[in-house]
């Protein structure tokens, strides 16, 4: 039972993917932050950082960030 996960947020800001990621929890949507800042340099803020739920949590995911995030 091999579940695949999608990226339904990006942001170069990591304080936003840990609020993106605690709004899905919230309303029950496992979610998960992939940092794919640079580790050599991370004052300058090179990459970015993800949020992943699962594929079948996806689309209602995405409306809940676009309808109650404020942070956007």
């Amino acid at each position: 039972m091999n579940e695949t996960w999608e990226s339904i947020y990006t942001t170069p800001l990591p304080h936003r993917a840990e609020l993106a990621k605690a709004l899905l929890l919230e309303h029950d949507i496992p979610a998960v932050v992939i940092n794919r800042q640079s580790s050599s340099y991370p004052s300058i803020g090179l990459g970015k950082s993800e949020v992943h739920v699962l594929t079948k949590d996806a689309i209602l995911a995405k409306v809940i960030l676009e309808n109650e995030a404020t942070f956007s």
